[in-house]
């Protein structure tokens, strides 16, 4: 009987402290009721099943939860899903909605993923920068990378996939150019 009455004045207590939110994900706008204590991760995961997003160190660390806020890399862990609020968020699954994006099929080509647990974040974070600068220099790659740990292939293959987008992006250039 002590029992049920701390579940319920638990409950109680639990939907009286949910809040509102706002948010836009992957081009879809969400007006959610949301616990206080969820992160963005949460959110994504448990309630819009955006699985896409990784959860790994849980501390920032390994750049498995990346995603982009209002254009800028976030590890989805460290935010909490009411600090989101208004903003425009971009998963893993925007980024290929039709097709492959560049970079993941440079990804493949070069062979920069075997267990794919790290390879949402890192194309994540090379989106953002690629979107800023689609010939940056190695140093500004790895800069980039910085916060994103592969345990599998190291970072060669993911250099070279970035080398490979930075050719095929110039020819394209070139081609239009000639145009």
């Amino acid at each position: 009987m002590k029992i049920d009455r701390f579940e319920n004045s638990t409950n109680d207590r639990i939907l009286e402290n949910k809040i509102a939110l706002n948010i836009t994900i992957n081009g879809r706008l969400y007006s959610l009721i949301i616990p206080p204590t969820y992160r963005l991760v949460d959110l994504l995961r448990k309630d819009l099943e955006l699985t896409g997003t990784k959860i790994s160190c849980e501390i920032g660390r390994c750049g498995s939860c990346s995603v982009l806020m209002n254009g800028n890399v976030v590890n989805s862990c460290l935010v909490m899903a009411y600090q989101a609020n208004g903003m425009v968020i971009e998963t893993i699954e925007q980024v290929s909605q039709e097709n492959l994006h560049p970079i993941q099929q440079a990804f493949l080509e070069e062979g920069a993923l075997q267990c794919g647990y790290c390879t949402p974040g890192m194309v994540i974070a090379l989106k953002s920068l690629l979107d800023k600068n689609n010939q940056p220099t190695e140093e500004e790659v790895l800069d980039y990378l910085c916060g994103n740990l592969c345990r599998c292939t190291g970072y060669n293959g993911i250099l070279r996939a970035v080398q490979r987008y930075k050719n095929e992006s110039s020819a394209i250039f070139d081609n239009k150019t000639l145009e």
